[in-house]
């Protein structure tokens, strides 16, 4: 088996990664409260090769040919929790975090069960109870982990500590919570996140900004930079297997028959 065939092959599928990771990001430049990812590679461990059952040095012998490396393969995709730029709304229930922090939400998956998700996305509104929720509708919590519930006939202000007040009485604060590392956080969907063992919850630092939203951190041209440079790559490898194609084309037709 010729190398360069392996080596070109697992070059083009780990460009295809890198391509899927770009066009995902893309397709969400515009998701509030998204976060892009990257995706890494890395080479093959070393293999060491032998000759086995080589007469010339004794069917009982081995003997080292070198080492092999076979190209490249698919490593750890990562996620970009860079602030994203804000856009103003007006709409007091349009929240956006200034530092770092998430928004505590209770999610109700579809066989009912309940738990905690955390999410940068602060495209809120009241629903006909007056609870604050998500677009899906699911409660955003206050520091005890309640849900928020307020007047919806009288006019909110909520500050930058997250307190929101009607006719100047306080009537809930909204919960910003963070951790020690974000590694132990994996995503549930575009814009929520759900804590893994290990993971270590502290009080988020973020400032509330009430009538903005973060936009996702996608930065557009450069993606578009990068899916170039994935494509030439790419078809840099396609043009290595056509070349070893062609030359075992011509192993086979004309060498054969001398």
């Amino acid at each position: 088996m010729l190398k360069g065939l392996y080596t070109a092959y697992t070059g083009m599928i780990n460009e295809q990664h890198r391509m899927d990771t770009m066009t995902n990001n893309l397709a969400n430049v515009s998701t509030v409260g998204y976060k892009k990812e990257g995706a890494t590679s890395q080479s093959f461990d070393s293999i060491l090769t032998v000759k086995l059952k080589d007469t010339s040095i004794g069917k009982t012998l081995a003997e080292r040919m070198g080492r092999n490396n076979p190209g490249v393969k698919i490593g750890e995709n990562y996620t970009d929790f860079t602030q994203g730029s804000f856009r103003i709304t007006d709409n007091t229930y349009d929240l956006a975090l200034a530092g770092e922090g998430f928004f505590a939400i209770e999610f109700t998956n579809k066989a009912g069960e309940t738990s905690t998700m955390y999410t940068r996305g602060g495209q809120f509104t009241l629903n006909k109870e007056g609870y604050l929720v998500t677009e899906d509708g699911d409660y955003v919590l206050d520091v005890q982990n309640r849900r928020i519930q307020v007047d919806t006939t009288q006019e909110a202000r909520i500050t930058n500590d997250g307190i929101i007040s009607q006719n100047g009485r306080n009537v809930a604060r909204i919960q910003v919570a963070d951790f020690e590392d974000y590694n132990y956080l994996e995503k549930y969907g575009e814009t929520y996140y759900r804590p893994v063992e290990g993971a270590r919850l502290t009080t988020g630092t973020a400032a509330i900004k009430s009538g903005y939203l973060e936009m996702a951190n996608v930065q557009v041209v450069s993606e578009m930079v990068n899916l170039i440079a994935i494509t030439r790559q790419y078809e840099s490898n396609q043009k290595i297997i056509q070349t070893y194609d062609g030359t075992l084309e011509t192993a086979v037709t004309q060498i054969g028959r001398v």
